[in-house]
């Protein structure tokens, strides 16, 4: 499978951005050169009609790519469909221009007096890429790009196994699906003619089930030349849960703590917050301003917010926010946020929609309290009621806390024991294997999140 900053990527999903980016190049390039000229004139304009239209397809790509245009669980809902493409459109003339313009691209000269032009190549790519959403978004209905998998366990008491299947058959999961669970003693009577009948995918075997198996291949592969056999990819317990999930399955028996981040890379970190932080303090500082002014216009109490959270080796620090609360939000001690809590104020409800509550938070990471990337920080009331439900919950503190991370682009806003469950398995596998790629990742994925109010309470 394809690899994107390190990760899987599932080849229906990259070849629908190959094709799209192709797509859109061609389609620009014939609305650019359509009124050009012939002769030697001609053919220059043409070949920079050329790599504008390249410069426009990435671009396009790149955009579509930051709002989650390419999210496996947007093709479930027309409607998310249809708002995503019509933000891209949106994000991406402004984004278009400024390619333009980084790579010296004369737009006045390539469309001489159609103004329009531009405009019109926008409204093909809108529609090119609405249809080719559609005819994707029918084919996963249709599972057609759906992965069969067979787990293997020791038997109906194999916890490993169980959880599993239930994170494999949550909402929105993925393209995987299991489609039984076998004993080991099950397993070894596995042949390819069954494998290849019930077009197995893959197979998922747990540590326990692992030791009950007899050495060598699982399944013999059929004599030389048989048509339409393909083995079935075998995975580790681990493998699977790092490599195809992306998360830490923090039950499991045996499971590390991550590694210690090195001297250098921690200073690259520490740069890259520094220079962030000071760009995107000086860019939200106007919505900043008008939101504490209206914050203060429409109920009592002080506009910045401070509440104590727990940081770095468990370290606590004041963590700054708008206010978006009442002030006797917490009267009867702390508790989760929930949906539409009734504890907001009403611009509280528009900035935390928004997340524009969170940006004094840039302040803490310029301290050196908070990191750009990194588990988001929690109270010390919770963390003392989480550390004793939820197994390796104290690992979260070996990295800084962020302002994103990898739970909140991959999970909704949690509010209980078991949401923190599944956030600190994300949470782990990004202290196991945190990179710059892994963090430009997250950055981008953050504007989808932001954009579409993902999570937000």
């Amino acid at each position: 499978m394809p690899r994107v900053f390190g990760h899987h990527i599932a080849p229906e999903l990259f070849a629908l951005w190959c094709i799209e980016v192709l797509g859109c190049g061609l389609l620009a390039y014939l609305l650019l050169s359509a009124s050009l000229p012939d002769g030697a004139a001609g053919n220059v304009l043409r070949l920079a009609a050329a790599r504008q239209a390249a410069v426009l397809a990435l671009t396009l790509g790149l955009v579509s790519v930051v709002i989650g245009l390419y999210s496996p669980d947007l093709y479930g809902e027309a409607r998310r469909l249809l708002s995503a493409t019509a933000l891209g459109g949106c994000l991406a003339l402004p984004a278009v221009w400024l390619a333009g313009y980084v790579v010296g691209i004369d737009f006045g000269a390539m469309t001489g007096k159609g103004a329009l032009l531009p405009l019109a190549a926008l409204a093909a790519w809108a529609l090119f890429v609405l249809v080719v959403r559609l005819v994707f978004s029918h084919a996963i209905r249709a599972d057609l790009f759906i992965r069969r998998v067979l787990v293997v366990g020791t038997g109906p008491d194999d916890a490993a196994a169980a959880r599993l299947v239930a994170v494999l058959r949550a909402p929105c999961r993925g393209s995987e699906r299991v489609i039984s669970v076998l004993s080991a003693r099950e397993a070894v009577r596995l042949t390819s003619p069954v494998l290849k009948g019930r077009k197995v995918w893959g197979i998922i075997i747990t540590d326990a089930a692992r030791e009950l198996l007899p050495p060598g291949p699982l399944v013999s592969a059929p004599p030389a030349g048989t048509p339409g056999w393909r083995s079935p990819r075998l995975y580790s317990e681990a493998e699977f849960w790092e490599n195809r999930l992306h998360r830490i399955d923090i039950d499991r028996p045996g499971t590390t703590p991550a590694p210690a981040c090195r001297t250098l890379d921690a200073a690259c970190t520490r740069g890259g917050d520094i220079l962030l932080s000071l760009a995107l303090l000086l860019f939200s500082l106007p919505p900043m301003l008008l939101a504490a002014l209206l914050i203060k216009l429409d109920s009592p109490g002080p506009v910045l917010y401070r509440q104590q959270r727990v940081g770095l080796n468990g370290q606590p620090f004041m963590l700054l926010k708008l206010r978006s609360m009442r002030m006797d939000a917490e009267a009867d001690g702390p508790v989760w946020a929930i949906a539409r809590d009734p504890r907001v104020t009403r611009i509280g409800a528009v900035i935390r929609l928004t997340r524009i509550d969170e940006l004094p938070q840039l302040v803490n990471v310029l301290r050196g309290e908070m990191s750009f990337i990194g588990p988001r920080p929690e109270r010390p009331h919770f963390v003392d009621q989480l550390a004793g439900a939820v197994p390796l919950y104290s690992e979260r503190a070996r990295v800084k806390p962020g302002l994103t991370g990898w739970a909140q682009v991959n999970y909704p806003y949690g509010a209980s024991v078991e949401d923190a469950r599944a956030k600190l398995s994300y949470d782990l596998y990004y202290t196991r294997h945190r990179s710059p790629a892994l963090a430009v990742l997250i950055l981008l994925s953050t504007v989808w999140v932001v954009l579409f109010q993902k999570g937000a309470r």
